[in-house]
């Protein structure tokens, strides 16, 4: 079979040379299409629901809403895992599939579920699905600058210019805002107002509802011509908002403006995002789609943005610091250039070894041969070009030219020792040569591919990191062996014309040196044996005192500082925290060059992150420019910059690590552990013991416990006989203060394509103060006005 191959290659060269450089074509042409990223998707097939429920607690989230859910998600096909977050005014659920599971019919799944359970949910709940990406989606991070813009219009213009725009490049699964305000029209009710003309809130709450509205009322017939008939009431400006009337009078009904503020508000933010230092600060974040090409999904985002610009107001402009292409530019460019070395080492060694120039030229042919059809295999089997799979093609490279060199060199020894010692035609030499050495070759290279075969039977996340560097290896030997059997033979056949087959100069000292070494060794066989146990017991020892770790560890040329202060700490002062530390870091580290830091929870709620916790993302300059020799000198400078402020718990990560972390282990670290109890000032208790003695252990660094203690509540609990007696109910209660605190969403006002939310809530100094809240009143139905106490006990409690 084999010798039959080689003689096709060598009787049809013709064909074998234009198929090889079509080969190369296509190869080259996969490679531009070929999907490239840093680091392999090694996420699960995975579905996330987030929800959102303003004003909830953590308990209320979690029986009301995450519970149910979780109980409905119960014996969805292939489901492994159902894992679930509760939080203040969110609820993070996210259901894992076996591996090979169609995400789309996953989603399908889910969202089946979720709106079957929808209508028992609360109803001013908000949310759904979360967008298909992964883990690692986070592509493209950019900022709004502009020196004449508020926060409040920089957030408008990326909700409503910005994100729509971005949202149409291909790859994109959504565009996730960060920072600024969120515009509203807010009505502020008047609390002595509204007592004086004996209104309540629920009556303002109707009249905004029953008084925001465009509606069609058909059509008439008007001669020949239908005219359509639409009802113009939809609130168009803060006027017609004030002009709605609450209690009609013949003489002078009364309107919102006399019980209520009408003004341009915000909604309540759960997080916050904080630049150098210098202020508040809005952020967008493109989330690349599942499975997209990160190296064009960047580059396309970058023209977008681009073109974008001519359409900004005068002196606005984006400022990009996070680019996933960079990165994969780097990791790229680190294996193109491992290969480069590698292929010119491994010619300079042919020359060296074969003594021929031509001869090392015909066999250095096969590596760029192989590493192209390697390609073309990746892209049909829908691999990813990163730094496991190119890994695998750079550990390979010196064994793709095995079976070239035994066929070449035999090829070479043959033509120079019977081309004047026979008369056999010098094609049927050269085909007498490989077929002589091709089993051998072949069985060589098989034994070298199945020992990486057990490689692609790992399963999970561990196939999903390692299957690309065996399977790619796997390919490119493939190919290699195919290319020696057919194309080495013939480009032998064009380049090797007149060949001396003599041991080159290096050879014959090797000789020197072999010779007599291999004659002591037969003489006294105990020392190499005794050389090889010795050796074996060393490299043992050693590997025991090796460090390990499950992931490489990938340099990404940036670094997250991820800080937790005090749970109970406000979003305001946790920014203001946040604009100290900054500070201090580009002060006193000149190797930073600007931080951008985000604070609590996103819009879309990917990553819900508490008002005390804090991922400040570092720009750096590059490393030729540091005045540390390690990147851990650096780290360590920081940590002093850190440690000066108490009370701040700090860790260190990168962007894509920090994600792998959390999908790893559910945490942001390497090394995590889980206390399980009924009683969390146990678990507290024993957390820190833990934390203490791991600290003291080798190698570990920014050891912490997750910080549970310090959420206050302020306990609210009604008293229903009082409540009853005044012909309320729990629910007007509770509505009440809801409206009043939070806000509620009474309705939208439509601005062109825009859509602003229209939200009563009360004034702000009952947000500001505890005392302000418990001097709260309450108006009933008959215009009486009574103090909150007298219908409820009110404690503060941690």
């Amino acid at each position: 079979m084999l010798h039959r191959i080689i003689q096709f290659a060598l009787t049809q060269r013709l064909l074998i040379l234009i198929v090889t450089i079509i080969l190369a074509i296509a190869g080259w042409k996969a490679f531009q299409t070929l999907p490239i990223d840093a680091f392999p998707d090694v996420s699960t097939t995975q579905v996330k629901m987030i929800i959102k429920a303003p004003g909830m607690t953590p308990e209320e989230v979690e029986t009301r809403i995450t519970a149910l859910i979780e109980v409905e998600m119960l014996g969805i096909p292939k489901q492994n895992m159902l894992r679930s977050i509760s939080k203040y005014a969110l609820a993070d659920i996210t259901v894992d599939f076996e591996d090979g599971t169609d995400i789309y019919w996953a989603r399908q799944q889910v969202s089946e579920r979720l709106n079957a359970i929808w209508g028992d949910l609360p109803m001013d709940i908000d949310g759904g699905i979360a967008p298909m990406t992964t883990p690692l989606g986070e592509m493209f991070m950019f900022t709004i600058e502009s020196e004449q813009l508020s926060i409040m219009e920089k957030r408008t213009l990326l909700d409503w210019v910005l994100r729509p725009a971005l949202r149409t490049v291909p790859g994109v699964a959504d565009v996730n805002a960060l920072g600024g305000l969120v515009r509203t029209f807010e009505v502020t009710p008047d609390s002595t107002l509204m007592n004086a003309q004996g209104i309540t809130l629920d009556t303002l709450r109707s009249a905004l509802k029953e008084n925001n509205r465009n509606d069609g009322a058909g059509q008439l017939i008007d001669g020949e011509e239908t005219l359509l008939i639409r009802s113009d009431g939809s609130i168009q400006s803060l006027q017609d908002i004030g002009d709605i009337v609450v209690k009609s009078h013949p003489i002078e009904p009364v309107r919102i403006r006399n019980i209520a503020s009408v003004s341009i508000g915000s909604l309540t933010r759960y997080g916050g995002v904080t630049r150098n230092g210098q202020g508040e600060a809005v952020e967008g974040l493109v989330l690349g789609l599942r499975g997209a090409n990160a190296s064009e999904l960047v580059q396309a985002v970058s023209l977008k943005l681009e073109e974008l610009q001519s359409s900004l107001p005068e002196g606005v402009t984006t400022r990009v610091f996070y680019n996933r292409g960079n990165l994969v530019d780097r990791a790229v460019q680190t294996v193109a250039t491992a290969l480069g070395e590698a292929i010119i080492l491994i010619l300079i060694l042919l020359v060296l070894f074969l003594g021929n120039l031509r001869a090392a030229l015909t066999v250095a042919l096969i590596l760029p041969l192989a590493a192209l059809s390697t390609v073309i295999l990746m892209r049909q089997f829908d691999l990813s070009a990163n730094l496991m799979s190119l890994g695998g093609l750079a550990i390979a490279i010196g064994m793709l030219v095995d079976a070239a060199v035994v066929i070449v060199e035999n090829i070479v020894s043959e033509l120079a020792h019977k081309k004047k010692t026979t008369l056999l035609p010098r094609l049927h030499l050269i085909y007498r040569s490989a077929a002589d050495v091709a089993l051998p070759v072949t069985t060589g290279i098989i034994i070298i591919m199945v020992v990486f075969l057990p490689l692609l039977t790992l399963q999970g996340l561990e196939g999903k990191l390692f299957s690309p560097v065996a399977i790619t290896i796997v390919f490119a030997l493939g190919a290699s062996l195919v290319l020696s059997l057919t194309v080495i033979p013939v480009l032998a056949s064009v380049l090797l014309k007149n060949v001396s087959h003599k041991d080159p100069i290096l050879v014959r000292a090797l000789d020197r040196i072999y010779t007599p070494t291999l004659k002591f060794c037969l003489q006294f066989s105990w020392v190499p044996i005794l050389a090889a146990l010795v050796a074996l017991a060393v490299t043992v020892v050693l590997y025991l005192q090796l460090g390990k770790s499950f992931m490489p560890t990938l340099d990404e040329g940036n670094i997250i500082v991820q800080t937790e202060k005090l749970p109970s700490i406000n979003l305001d002062e946790s920014l203001r925290i946040d604009n100290m530390v900054e500070k201090a870091i580009l002060e006193k580290v000149p190797e930073v060059t600007g931080i951008i830091a985000r604070t609590g929870s996103d819009e879309i709620g990917l990553d819900p992150m508490g008002l005390n916790q804090t991922d400040m993302f570092l720009e750096i300059k590059p490393r030729e420019e540091w005045s540390f020799k390690t990147k851990d000198e650096f780290i360590e400078k920081l940590r002093n910059v850190l440690g000066e402020f108490p009370g701040l718990v700090f860790g260190f990560t990168q962007p894509i690590e920090m994600r792998v972390s959390e999908m790893l282990t559910g945490v942001r670290g390497d090394v995590a552990i889980k206390l399980f109890g009924d009683d969390l000032d146990t678990l507290n208790v024993k957390a820190q013991e833990i934390a203490n003695v791991i600290e003291k252990l080798e190698g570990a660094e920014d050891v912490f416990t997750a910080q549970n203690e310090g959420v206050q509540y302020l306990r609210v609990v009604i008293d229903r006989l009082a409540v009853g007696r005044l012909g309320l109910s729990i629910d007007d209660v509770e509505n009440t203060l809801r409206s009043l605190i939070e806000g509620q969403n009474m309705g939208t006002i439509y601005e062109k394509s825009r859509r602003i939310p229209l939200i009563i809530k009360g004034s702000g100094d009952l947000r500001q103060s505890a005392d302000e809240f418990i001097n709260l009143r309450l108006t009933l139905d008959d215009g009486r006005s009574i103090p909150l106490t007298s219908l409820a006990r009110l404690e503060r409690v941690a």
